[in-house]
């Protein structure tokens, strides 16, 4: 039987023989490259391609797959003003727009949202869904997916989904995504400072394990992000001061010039909600130009590295130890960071990778924001180790892998492995460090509770 007959629609690239029979006797193997015709693609983001290898001994072969994704990300303003038309070309050759929707973002823009499509005629079908922390649950991915299904909008496979909310709602909906039809493509539009920069963007969707946060996911990025500052006008100040550590992260491990950016500006930035209370048009100018490069600088690791295939991933950094001890003391997600990155500051001081003046800049930043830079719950070396074994096994066993800064703000390096007494005694030395600072450390609405969101 030739390959022509069990492929028909695939195109043979490869110009030797394809008689199956020819291969029980060669001494190298045969390699045929095939590509598929672009009229046979589920939608228009996704590609793929391979090649199959029979082995010499004639009765064994390798298969080797490629997957090519497109994924963009826009900073826009005023996404859902009836004359910025990115949502209207996209959902009108569908015919109808189906949309996952944060609760609370339905109660302060929803009206805006069906305004946006009445004008341009597009059917709409929204379901509102409430995303807090305890929703991230498995629980919820099934909820949504009854919405997208056939018992709800029948969702098809190449007809993508809009997400409008944080990043609770951007994990737990984009996993659905991710396992309706096994890959549904989908628009975020990101509505808080951590779906904006991180969360929204993100090819990891998620949900909560029963100990450790998001350990149960799938690689899933959405085809487009859409990024609206002026969403932040209406969030709590708390909230914005919980996502902008997000942005440090980045700026701390790959963009030293956002670092001193974010110096200068960010509590303002924090007082004005990214400049959207008030009219200030170069700080809003200051404002969209963080955004993008906090977005640039998680994306060209991120996104280029979009199935965790190689572990050079710097916005790894302040999330090697905080998935263990953030729901064990209910931290909201930015301060557990924090937390984390300030830790990992002091163990590169302990390693000579970092001077102790760029730690403690490092420490004077996130304190300057309110943000938390130390907790007695790194003093409990059980968890914290246990914190370790889980990141090393999510991680591929290769090492722990933790990103810390090296040489100077700006840059980063892996640390393979972190054995219990280095550990110790870099705890010791952050907590001597910390000792010193107003609260030891602790920052402004640290808690999941402060914010109502237990």
């Amino acid at each position: 039987m030739s390959l022509q007959s069990i492929l028909p629609t695939s195109e043979i690239t490869d110009e030797l023989a394809v008689d199956t029979g020819k291969f029980a006797n060669q001494t190298e193997p045969n390699i045929i490259k095939l590509t598929h015709g672009e009229k046979y693609l589920t939608s228009s983001w996704y590609r793929g391609s391979g090649e199959i290898a029979h082995k010499k001994d004639g009765r064994s072969f390798e298969v080797t797959a490629n997957f090519t994704l497109t994924s963009e990300v826009k900073v826009v303003e005023g996404v859902f003003k009836p004359e910025n038309e990115i949502l209207a070309n996209i959902y009108n050759s569908l015919g109808r727009c189906v949309a996952v929707i944060d609760q609370t973002v339905n109660e302060l823009y929803g009206e805006q949202v069906r305004k946006y499509f009445d004008a341009h005629e597009i059917p709409l079908e929204m379901m509102a869904f409430r995303a807090w922390e305890v929703d991230k649950t498995p629980e919820t991915v099934h909820r949504i997916l009854g919405y997208l299904g056939k018992d709800g909008c029948d969702v098809s496979r190449s007809e993508p989904v809009l997400i409008i909310g944080g990043g609770v709602l951007s994990d737990v909906a984009g996993l659905a995504c991710a396992l309706q039809h096994r890959r549904t493509p989908y628009v975020m539009v990101g509505t808080t400072v951590v779906a904006a920069i991180d969360a929204g963007p993100s090819p990891r969707t998620c949900t909560n394990g029963k100990q450790f946060k998001n350990s149960i996911g799938a690689y899933h990025p959405p085809v487009l992000t859409l990024v609206d500052r002026s969403f932040f006008r209406t969030l709590a100040t708390g909230h914005i001061r919980n996502g902008i550590a997000e942005i440090i992260k980045m700026a701390i491990t790959d963009d030293a010039v956002l670092f001193e950016l974010l110096e200068k500006y960010g509590s303002r930035l924090i007082e004005t909600h990214f400049a959207t209370l008030g009219e200030n048009q170069e700080l809003a100018e200051i404002a969209d130009d963080i955004i993008y490069r906090a977005l640039f600088s998680y994306m060209k690791h991120e996104g280029t590295n979009m199935f965790e295939t190689y572990q050079d991933r710097p916005h790894g950094y302040g999330h090697t130890w905080s998935p263990r001890f953030e729901p064990a003391v209910k931290m909201m997600h930015g301060h557990a960071v924090t937390t984390g990155m300030a830790f990992g500051a002091t163990l590169a001081v302990e390693m000579n990778w970092l001077k102790s003046e760029d730690r403690d800049r490092i420490i004077a930043l996130c304190q300057s924001l309110g943000l938390t830079v130390y907790h007695p719950i790194l003093e409990d070396m059980d968890l914290m180790i246990e914190g370790q074994k889980n990141m090393r096994r999510k991680r591929g066993d290769g090492g722990l892998w933790a990103p810390v800064p090296r040489g100077g703000i700006g840059a980063c390096d892996y640390i393979q492995e972190v054995p219990p007494e280095l550990l110790e005694t870099a705890v010791a030395a952050h907590k001597a460090v910390c000792s010193t600072l107003p609260n030891h450390g602790a920052g402004i609405e640290m808690y999941l509770s402060d914010l109502g969101l237990e």
